[in-house]
């Protein structure tokens, strides 16, 4: 994540970090920003990342981004927000995690919609393309730390 938020700030960019006060202690923060914002869990952070969103990206990673993905699209489903999301497959990262997805789909665990709302794309700029073309539902403003 640092890296990401380094080379936004040298683009011009803007990075807004949040980070629990556990992690603080575990885990450098990143205290160049101009907008790091202390919560007290994991929860307030996720709930607040996703406020503060316009979309989300999940880059090649572990359980943490698996979790916060499907947090995400778990909120679509259940109408909580409207936001595209999308899952930047890098070398491929992520075939075998479609793969599941589409033999949950098949086994009728996962409904269509919700399936082709997962935007997949190999390169950022592809990515980023889809998601601001993505026709995300609008659902009424909700605010997601009611769901801590």
């Amino acid at each position: 994540m640092g890296v990401v938020a380094e080379s936004v700030l040298a683009h011009g960019g803007n990075v807004i970090g949040v980070i629990p006060k556990a992690l603080g202690s575990k885990e450098v923060a990143f205290v160049e920003l101009k907008d790091l914002r202390i919560v007290g869990t994991m929860h307030e952070r996720k709930a607040l990342m996703a406020e503060l969103a316009d979309a989300f990206i999940a880059l090649p990673g572990g359980f943490g981004t698996l979790e916060e993905i499907f947090e995400i699209i778990t909120w679509a489903q259940l109408e909580l927000h409207g936001k595209p999301y999308g899952l930047l497959n890098v070398e491929g990262f992520y075939d075998t995690l479609l793969e599941f997805l589409d033999k949950a789909l098949a086994e009728d665990f996962i409904k269509t919609k919700l399936r082709r709302s997962v935007l997949v794309e190999q390169e950022p700029e592809a990515l980023i393309e889809a998601l601001l073309h993505a026709h995300a539902h609008r659902v009424t403003a909700v605010d997601l730390r009611k769901l801590i």
